[in-house]
């Protein structure tokens, strides 16, 4: 009997995007159900949307998302690189569970709390990381000029989304899961969209 792969999902993040903290939370729920890998990789929203004509508003929540993906690309590029899903779990817990706003105050208590070197802090301000994650979000986006924060590759195909406004559990996580895949797999299917809820559950 040949063996079946296991099913793999990667997913590529900001760690100021709530809507990537959901889709990721998600798959780490179907994973917890099913033999699904996921990995989860690091992309810069900023990145995503240099050059593009935004409001005001979210022109400075692009500028404020800067110095988290720095010290995410600054963790992942050095020794402690293994600590990135850590990282990325405590610092997200922090702003979008907890709702601590303050970037800066999150990046120092997390690397305060993982024991990481405060070296790391430095790279919040300093743009030479950003080529770096221009590379890592050319990547996630694999070509598309549509879409932004989260980015999945599944059935080596790249899709914007899932974009959730709550974490599904449980049996409805793998059953949203099966359709995702589902289509995935489905050589024709391009997108799929629909209105989306202004309140956002992110825990």
């Amino acid at each position: 009997m040949t063996q079946q792969p296991i099913p793999a999902a990667t997913v590529f993040v900001d760690p100021q995007c709530p809507f990537a903290w959901i889709t990721a939370q998600w798959l780490h729920e179907v994973g917890r159900h099913t033999d699904l890998a996921v990995d989860v990789q690091l992309m810069s929203l900023s990145c995503v949307n240099e050059g593009r004509d935004l409001d005001d508003w979210y022109r400075r929540y692009n500028d404020d998302a800067w110095p988290a993906a720095r010290v995410a690309a600054a963790l992942l590029d050095s020794d402690r690189a293994s600590t990135w899903p850590r990282f990325y779990e405590t610092y997200g817990h922090r702003r979008h569970v907890d709702g601590l706003r303050d970037n800066r105050a999150n990046l120092a208590r997390t690397v305060a709390e993982l024991g990481l070197p405060t070296a790391l802090l430095e790279a919040a301000g300093n743009s030479s990381w950003d080529d770096n994650l221009r590379r890592r979000t050319e990547t996630a986006v694999a070509g598309r000029t549509d879409g932004g924060t989260p980015m999945l590759h599944v059935r080596e195909r790249p899709f914007f989304g899932p974009v959730l406004t709550e974490i599904p559990r449980g049996a409805e996580a793998v059953t949203l899961w099966v359709a995702v895949d589902t289509l995935a797999g489905a050589r024709g299917f391009s997108a799929l969209t629909a209105k989306r809820s202004d309140e956002l559950d992110t825990q």
